[in-house]
């Protein structure tokens, strides 16, 4: 037990925004050298209460109750972290301007020498691997990973106790956050306090001192990590810390003929005038019925592919073919029916829709320009889609505004089942969402594959669980398939260096692997 006085007090903290409650009534301390975690699904409150130490809150909020802490020594870490540093500026540049304002007191020729010192113990502290080079990048050079240690450097170089991280590992591959993990851990260990804000509850489970459990703006359920995560009371808790999916979502059973096939790609992007190879597929088959999922690091490859199996991606050689037809590689060249027979679900549902639109009308718009039905066939077709995945008329009718993030992905994929497609390829879609609203899609996802013959999912994930009840697991790393065979052997008998190397940085899968 940890006695030391609290670094930042929260009590009875109240927000309103026009009548809503966003918070209601949350009283927690955050005491040195401790790992305070807020779990919860989105818009349980998490990201406002935690913003409120840094004594910020939503526009016209009105806000009551106590928040005492020392704003200035509290830093932030986005679950962007882009969004706080300035695309025109090196990253180096804003640290050694905070360095150099902390030792304006020194002689003039100890400044340089002493404000590079605490820019070089900043990054070291934020275990930021060559260090110097970083420096000298643009944001937009620097991988999110990258990013989100340059902005924990700023925050100890401002001298903070108190960190609140937010969403840090949300759509993570399990290498990248096992360095998150090892690098809040020994933020920990400094005596800093962290304030960790988060739906993945392994990393829960690995760095929390104590849990609060929110929804609705309420904390629920609130005590030792051990007690709340080992033996949750509230039933809500219950539910939100249950086991992931382990059964299969396909049918091995039913698994047919190959649909769609890859030879020979090699796929490319734009780098300064050059295009330069990022993917290469010498082969890899799916089948009809089952469930492909396609896993690896940040940057592996995961998305280029399966943007190019839906013709979002044309600079690339080889073929894709679908029941021994090649596709055309750019998405205008293919006919409607090829059109509809690959589906593409995005990573990021919100983006995918028009905000000004209602959802009923964006979904059926799928089968009049796929299928050639009419506006009010359409419209009963999209509203029996949406139906079915759990998103009544008065859902169906709202804009994408009003929808969380995990109704706006049931949308999605609604959209997409409206085309009546051979294969569906699904982009990271449950990255962001909290467990119950992952759970609950890809639930849904493994009734859409028991219940229509002849439909196929390439599944790209960065989440090893989400990818474990899959027919085949293929492994990316630099661009290449390493490793793919079936996902029980993937799991627990892996060949390949990388593959034991990702499953091993998993709390869950790395006991398989580890000696």
């Amino acid at each position: 037990m940890n006695h030391k006085p609290p670094l930042a007090t929260v009590t009875g903290l109240t927000v309103e925004v026009d009548g809503q409650v966003l918070v209601d009534r949350v009283s927690f301390a955050i005491r040195p050298g401790t790992v305070t975690a807020l779990v919860g699904p989105s818009g349980s409150g998490k990201t406002t209460t935690g913003l409120a130490l840094l004594g910020e809150y939503p526009a016209c909020a009105r806000v009551t109750g106590e928040v005492t802490v020392d704003r200035a020594r509290t830093g932030y870490i986005p679950q962007h972290p882009a969004a706080v540093l300035n695309p025109a500026r090196r990253a180096g540049t804003l640290l050694h301007d905070m360095a150099r304002q902390q030792v304006r007191d020194l002689p003039r020729a100890r400044r340089r020498g002493a404000a590079a010192e605490r820019v070089t113990d900043a990054l070291t502290e934020a275990q930021l691997d060559d260090g110097d080079a970083l420096l000298r990048r643009y944001p937009h050079q620097l991988s999110g990973g990258q990013q989100q240690r340059a902005v924990l450097a700023q925050a100890l170089l401002l001298g903070a106790r108190i960190v609140v991280a937010d969403e840090p590992t949300t759509g993570q591959d399990a290498l990248t956050k096992r360095r998150i993990v090892d690098e809040l851990a020994a933020v920990a260990r400094r005596g800093i306090a962290v304030l960790l804000l988060s739906h993945d509850l392994d990393v829960v489970r690995e760095l929390a001192d104590e849990v609060l459990v929110m929804r609705g703006g309420r904390v629920v359920e609130q005590g030792p990590a051990h007690v709340v995560l080992g033996a949750p009371a509230h039933p809500w808790a219950g539910e939100l810390l249950a086991e992931p999916r382990t059964e299969p979502y396909a049918d091995p059973a039913r698994t047919g003929d190959e649909v769609l096939t890859v030879t020979d790609m090699t796929a490319r992007h734009r780098s300064g005038g050059a295009r330069v190879p990022v993917l290469r597929v010498d082969r890899l088959t799916l089948r009809g019925g089952e469930c492909l999922a396609v896993v690896g690091r940040s940057g592996s490859g995961k998305t280029t592919l399966a943007r190019c199996l839906a013709g979002l991606h044309r600079d690339h050689t080889g073929e894709i073919r679908l029941d021994g037809t090649t596709l055309p590689r750019s998405l205008r060249a293919r006919g409607r029916e090829q059109l509809a027979a690959v589906q593409y679900v995005f990573q990021d549902a919100r983006a995918a829709f028009d905000e000004h639109r209602p959802v009923l009308d964006q979904v059926a718009r799928t089968a009049v320009r796929l299928r050639g039905a009419g506006h009010e066939e359409a419209t009963a077709q999209a509203r029996r889609a949406l139906a079915g995945l759990g998103l009544d008329e008065s859902h169906a009718r709202r804009l994408p505004a009003r929808l969380s993030g995990g109704e706006l992905q049931r949308a999605a994929l609604a959209r997409a089942l409206l085309a009546r497609p051979r294969v569906l390829v699904c982009d990271e879609i449950t990255s962001g969402l909290d467990p119950t609203a992952r759970r609950s899609l890809l639930d849904l996802l493994a009734a859409l594959l028991r219940g229509n013959d002849g439909l196929s999912v390439v599944l790209i994930t960065h989440d090893l669980d989400t990818a474990a009840p899959a027919n085949r697991i293929a492994v990316l790393d630099g661009g290449r398939i390493i490793e793919e065979g079936p996902a029980g052997q993937i799991l627990t008998a892996p060949e390949h260096p990388f593959t034991v190397s990702l499953l091993g940085a998993s709390t869950r899968w790395g006991a398989a692997v580890r000696p």
